[in-house]
Order: C-alpha cells, then sequence, then structure tokens
C-alpha cells in the first residue's frame, strides 16, 4: 500500500492511537470522540445528544456509540435534581478513559462551586419566582353552563323515567309482507337469543382431551427457559396449534422437545410469536391411513365328480356343496323347462354335452327309457 500524507497547519485535532486503533468501538463512537475533542470551549454547553446530530448520527447509531463510549470511560453522567425542582444531566466528555472515582475528581475540579447544583441548571434553569402560592376554598367544577330540566338532590326514586307522550300525528304502519313465512312448529317457544337485538350467550367449551394435555405443555416451557413464559390466556390460544401436534401421534415429551430446540442465537424477543411460529412452520405431516390387509383367497377344494346322469364320467372343482358340475346344472333346469314345454328346441349357446345331458334327464322325467 502506498501512502501520501501532509500534516496539516491549522484546523486539526490531535488523537490517541489508543483511540483511533481501538476494536472495542465502533466508528460512530471513534467519531463522535473526536468531533467533541475538537471542539471549541463555547460549544462545551451543548448536551452530548445535539453534537451527534451535526455528524447527522441519530437514532440507534448514536443510542450504541454513546453505549461505547460510557462503557469505555470516556462519557460519564451524572442525574439529580437541583435546588429549583428540575432534573438535570449533567455531562464529562474526556479524550483519555477515566474511572467513576477519577471522572468524579475532574467534575468537582472543573466546576468546584457546583456543590448544590449542576452546571446545566446554572445555565439553564431560571430563578424561583417570589409570587406566593394560591390559598382559598376549594370550589366545585363548572358545569359549563348547562342547567338540568330537572333537580332530584332531595330524594332518589325508585320508579322509571315516565315515558314519552304519544306522537298526536304517527306516520302510517307500513303493510305486512303478503307472503307468510313458515309458521313455528307446535310447542316451539322464541328464546331471548333469537328475538332481534338480543345478545347469543356462547355455549360452555368443553376442551378435549389433546388441548388440555397441549395447554399444559405450553405452560410448563417456563420452567426450562424462562424467556418462554405465557399467560393463560395465551396458551389457551396457542394449545389448538398444539393439540394438531398431539393428535398426528407426537408425546407430550416430544412436543415440549421440538418447541425448546435450537433457540435463536439473538434470544427470543416474544414468546407467544416464536412459538406460534414453531408450531404452524414445523408441525410434522399427517400420517397416512394404514389400509387394511386383503382377506386371504378362499382355500381350493379338491377335484369330485360330477353325480348327474352323463354318458362320460367327468370331475369338477364346487364352490360349495353342489355334487354337479354347472354344466349339468344348466342341463336339468333345461329338461324341466323340456317336460313343462314338450319342446326339443335348444339355445345356441348350449353345448353337446348340456344336450345330451338334457334330452336323458326329460325322458327320464317322463318316464320313457334312455
Amino acid at each position: 500500500m502506498l501512502r501520501h500524507v501532509i500534516a496539516p497547519s491549522s484546523g486539526w485535532t490531535k488523537a490517541s492511537h489508543a483511540v483511533v486503533r481501538d476494536r472495542r468501538m465502533n466508528s460512530d463512537a471513534k467519531i463522535l470522540l473526536l468531533y467533541v475533542q475538537g471542539l471549541p470551549e463555547s460549544a462545551t454547553g451543548r448536551p452530548l445528544g445535539e453534537l451527534a446530530q451535526k455528524l447527522e448520527m441519530k437514532g440507534r447509531a448514536y443510542q450504541q456509540a454513546k453505549k461505547q463510549l460510557i462503557e469505555h470511560g470516556y462519557v460519564h453522567e451524572w442525574r439529580g435534581q437541583g435546588d429549583g425542582g428540575r432534573w438535570v444531566t449533567e455531562q464529562l466528555f474526556t479524550n483519555t478513559p477515566l474511572t467513576r472515582d477519577e471522572a468524579r475528581a475532574v467534575r468537582a475540579r472543573l466546576s468546584p462551586e457546583g456543590a448544590g447544583s449542576t452546571r446545566a441548571e446554572r445555565l439553564s434553569a431560571p430563578p424561583p419566582s417570589a409570587q406566593s402560592p394560591t390559598v382559598g376554598e376549594p370550589t366545585p367544577p363548572s358545569t359549563g353552563g348547562y342547567v338540568p330540566e330537572e333537580e332530584h338532590v332531595d330524594k332518589n326514586t325508585p320508579h322509571p323515567p315516565s315515558e314519552p307522550e304519544p306522537d298526536p300525528n304517527p306516520d302510517p304502519e307500513p303493510e305486512p309482507d303478503p307472503k307468510p313465512g313458515p309458521e313455528p312448529e307446535t310447542g316451539h317457544r322464541s328464546t331471548p337469543a333469537q328475538e332481534p337485538g338480543a345478545e347469543a350467550t356462547p355455549p360452555p367449551r368443553h376442551p378435549s382431551p389433546q388441548l388440555t394435555r397441549a395447554e399444559r405443555v405450553l405452560l410448563s416451557l417456563r420452567h426450562t427457559r424462562r424467556e418462554l413464559l405465557l399467560g393463560v390466556g395465551e396458551a389457551r390460544a396457542l394449545a389448538v396449534e398444539a393439540a394438531k401436534w398431539l393428535e398426528r401421534g407426537l408425546t407430550e415429551s416430544e412436543l415440549r422437545h421440538a418447541l425448546l430446540a435450537e433457540p435463536p442465537m439473538g434470544g427470543v424477543r416474544s414468546a407467544v410469536g416464536f412459538l406460534r411460529h414453531r408450531l404452524t412452520h414445523k408441525c410434522p405431516v399427517a400420517a397416512a391411513p394404514v389400509t387394511p390387509p386383503e382377506p386371504p383367497p378362499p382355500p381350493v377344494r379338491a377335484l369330485i365328480t360330477c353325480t348327474s346322469e352323463a354318458e362320460e364320467d367327468h370331475v369338477f372343482r364346487p364352490l360349495g356343496d353342489e355334487t354337479e358340475c354347472a354344466d349339468c346344472r344348466r342341463a336339468t333346469a333345461y329338461a324341466s323347462w323340456m317336460v313343462d314345454t314338450d319342446t326339443y328346441d335348444f339355445p345356441p349357446d348350449m353345448t353337446w354335452r348340456q344336450r345330451f345331458v338334457a334330452v336323458a334327464k326329460a325322458d327320464a322325467l317322463r318316464g320313457e327309457p334312455a
């Protein structure tokens, strides 16, 4: 790094290397320290905050710079009540760090006559007046010229106020709606909540077991972390979101661990906001419903021989307690229809085996030899 430095011949301020190279103070505190150090004596009667405004240093930046100057002994303050009854704050600025006792000694040396009042009060506080305070009996408050229509000073009457006089020319009443509404059911009585203008009272709340458990967990967080202290109303409002965790299979200990784990680095500013954000954004996903297993297939039955009077013996696998196969049972039903109708017509989808068995059974039913 190349450096080109010219020492100023005038308008300069001596700055200690300990101040410029101090890593414990930020740049705002160092600039304010050097600015006040270079001011003339006529400008020292102003407070430090007013001088900081000359540097466009306001709000949080000024408070942080002033805090660092006080912590490292460059600025000292005394607040007290003077003889005039006003509270004043006297500030001592120094370009070298001083302890509290050293600053008190410098203050006594710079203002030896200020034993009873501070320098700022002596400069700004006006002398007390010699006027005597106002004396006399207390007077009642004025009513602003309002004259009540009727006075009830002597006695209190339990009777309600009189009804207003009826209007001699009342407005005509509106005609009723030609379409009457549905009549109320028999035995139905109107309640105050159904009348217009009546306030409906909310039904009594019966919290579920999950809500009660969730509220108990939220109120117990203060025993582990003091900054998570909640009121009863706040815990009851957050218990609605916390109950969703319990409904999804989590235990109370797991819910408590999820709310206390990984605290923020800067601390918790609002317990309600922190817990509401964590309960909403870290709520576990609801478990998928467990589908019941499919029932096992029915057992496979063994093959049996069909008992019908067919030309060839054949086997089939029964589904229940039947002893004939499906073809033979259909042929038996068709044989009964042939006997009743005295016909030999067969449907086109009937196999030759079914036709043979149907004819044989029909002849058997008629008593003819096969």
